[in-house]
């Protein structure tokens, strides 16, 4: 004869907690989705955390306010979606190569990071400091301005590209990106933008190649 036991109290399966960053980090992908659902002045914090499966109340432990938790979802947008093409570049083709190769990831962003792009959009055109100035700033490029700067000076020592102050160049590339995303995320469904990107290239290509 055998008999059934019933499970005891607390035998099920626990919720794996989350770290510091883990949970800042869901935070912000709510944030995320609610803002390219909502856009920024319909942005809701109480949705903000149901989304994010927390209390509202917890929302103000790891943000201090409203305004720091849209700057730290786009500055992790941002390094989110830098990431995302980096990693998918082949680094041991010739810099003219990874430049086109980037140029069409950035491009196809605007298919596969839609929601990201449009909270981005959303925190950049809105979020202002006290005295009226954005909050995010050409600053945040900093870190893709130093590692565009270090591909293209790779491709001056290789040959590929000829001389000229990467600074600048860098800036003219990550702002050409800019616009052609702001460009192809408006709803033009008879561009492709892996044509665009590839337009794009040539044309820059065209003026940092070395003949």
């Amino acid at each position: 004869m055998t008999t059934s036991s019933s499970p005891t109290p607390g035998s099920g399966p626990r919720r794996r907690r989350l770290d510091e960053n883990q949970r800042r980090a869901q935070i912000m992908t709510a944030a995320v989705a609610e803002l390219a659902d909502c856009g920024y002045d319909g942005l809701s914090l109480t949705r903000v955390a149901e989304r994010a499966g927390v209390s509202k109340g917890l929302l103000w432990h790891y943000f201090a306010d409203k305004d720091d938790l849209m700057e730290s979802t786009a500055k992790a947008t941002m390094t989110t979606i830098r990431d995302r093409i980096a990693n998918s570049l082949d680094l041991t083709e010739p810099v003219p190569d990874i430049i086109r190769a980037a140029l069409r990831q950035a491009a196809g962003l605007t298919v596969t990071h839609r929601a990201e792009l449009t909270a981005l959009n959303h925190i950049v055109r809105n979020l202002r400091h006290s005295d009226g100035g954005p909050r995010v700033t050409l600053d945040a490029y900093e870190e893709t301005y130093q590692a565009q700067e270090s591909l293209f000076r790779r491709g001056q020592a290789e040959g590929t590209l000829r001389d000229f102050d990467t600074r600048v160049m860098a800036i003219t590339y990550q702002g050409a990106i800019d616009m052609m995303i702001e460009y192809l995320g408006t709803g033009r469904p008879h561009i492709d933008p892996d044509d665009y990107a590839g337009k794009l290239a040539d044309i820059l290509l065209a003026g940092i190649r070395r003949t």
